[in-house]
């Protein structure tokens, strides 16, 4: 038995050995007829090609993405012409409200109301009101018995709504289609001039405001009480220095009667815009005159004599919290301890010139939309990620960011690390404050090592 099934290895390996031959001279032979072939397309070679030797010994020319191919046509790109340009228009009506569009051809279309007011406007008045406006938002008006209402109306036209707030201005905007322009303006002419803020509504308000002030400090990501502490230690108690999120004991004192007192004196149609895309710039203005020229608000005749003019004042300075989330977890695995900080500096407005710089700056940096989503490498060659998270491996975050408004700006970086590391994270996000300064950084993205 033995002896047979030592045979039979012999035999195997034979027919093995056989046919590891086939199979070598069988890709001896492809290779020899894919290289023919390959001279007889390309028998010229590439000028000034530069072969690159691998492994196996072979070369294979690394040719330029620039230089044509030979023995290929020439491309025929479609033309287009030159006079077709999506201008932005703009139209003010007499009582001063702004229309501008810019038309795009397509089936829906998004149109919004946009006012200049916000956080930063609430000097003389309890912070949180623009935030309380936020979630006041679409909900019951003159027209509409609730929001329910609003949410059918535009769902026959296929149409979403919705509001934000930020520091210097308040956003009603809806998207639906293009046929349904006339309603969707009836729409957002009553739901900014003709809320009916019931007292039903304003404690369902107070309800989400401490509802989302609860997820803030709860939440593991720190950024948005990040932006609210620098912004605070760099403008600390003026203007956009003022806290964007109703703070805790605020919630209870905003009614109805300080509501329309604000609205009074903000939203008027001297600081109202109705913005549109997709639009027919005359339709949009005749819409415009239809429901906002002669309409009266809720709340009686605005007087924008009363508008806090104030210029922001940069300040500088320092804002701590400490924070215990050791209680704090998404699953079974507890959230790491780690220490956040966010260091800023002073930038521009978005009326300057500099503020397209900074806005590149800022994108060589590692931030905006150089981490978004899209493909694979996004943010991999930034600044921050070059030289700080491919550098320090206990370091979890580091993120760009550049707030710009009407008369200031911040430009600010956003770093995470173990508690321990505290201050090797601030020499070492300081330092790279201090490399933006040098004449290579506007030429290359690349780290370089200063002496």
């Amino acid at each position: 038995m033995k002896h047979v099934t030592a045979r039979s290895k012999r035999v195997a390996t034979k027919d093995c050995r056989s046919q590891l031959c086939f199979s070598t001279a069988l890709a001896t032979t492809f290779m020899a007829t894919f290289k023919r072939k390959c001279a007889s397309l390309c028998p010229t070679p590439f000028e000034g090609q530069i072969c690159r030797q691998y492994s196996s010994g072979s070369a294979y020319p690394s040719v330029s993405l620039s230089t044509p191919l030979p023995g290929i046509p020439k491309p025929v790109f479609a033309s287009v012409d030159g006079q077709e340009k999506y201008e932005t228009k703009i139209t003010t009506l007499e009582n001063g409200l702004k229309v501008a569009s810019q038309n795009k051809f397509g089936q829906f279309c998004t149109v919004g109301i946009l006012v200049n007011s916000g956080s930063r406007h609430e000097a003389k008045y309890p912070s949180g009101i623009a935030h309380f406006l936020e979630k006041l938002s679409f909900s019951s008006t003159a027209q509409f018995e609730s929001k329910d209402e609003i949410l059918l109306t535009l769902e026959k036209h296929g149409g979403i709504c919705d509001c934000q707030t930020s520091r210097d201005t308040t956003m009603y905007a809806v998207s639906a289609e293009v046929k349904g322009l006339d309603t969707v303006v009836n729409l957002l002419s009553d739901a900014v001039l003709q809320p009916r803020l019931l007292d039903e509504e304003i404690e369902m308000t107070r309800m989400a405001v401490r509802f989302e002030l609860e997820d803030l400090n709860m939440r593991p990501d720190p950024e948005p009480l990040l932006t609210e502490m620098i912004h605070a230690a760099a403008y600390r108690g003026n203007t956009v220095g003022l806290p964007r999120f109703c703070p805790p004991e605020n919630v209870e004192k905003i009614d109805r009667k300080l509501l329309h007192k604000y609205l009074q004196s903000y939203y008027c149609p001297q600081r109202m815009v109705l913005a549109g895309v997709g639009v027919e710039h005359e339709q949009l203005v005749q819409c415009a005159r239809k429901y906002l020229l002669n309409v009266k608000p809720v709340w009686g005749a605005s007087t924008p004599a009363n508008v806090d003019k104030s210029v922001a004042q940069y300040t500088g300075g320092i804002v701590k919290m400490v924070k215990d989330m050791s209680d704090v977890s998404l699953g079974p695995t507890p959230i790491p301890e780690l220490t956040h900080i966010m260091i800023g500096l002073e930038s521009c407005s978005f009326l300057e010139d500099d503020f397209i710089p900074f806005a590149v700056l800022n994108m060589m940096m590692g931030g905006g939309g150089s981490f978004s989503a899209g493909g694979p490498g996004k943010g991999m060659f930034t600044r921050l990620y070059l030289n700080v998270l491919n550098r320090h491996h206990w370091m979890y975050n580091a993120t760009s960011y550049h707030h710009s408004y009407e008369d200031s700006g911040l430009l600010c970086i956003h770093a995470s690390a173990d508690p321990r590391q505290v201050r090797e994270m601030v020499e070492i996000i300081t330092r790279e404050f201090i490399q933006m300064t040098g004449t290579w950084g506007i030429k290359s993205c690349f780290p370089v090592e200063l002496g």
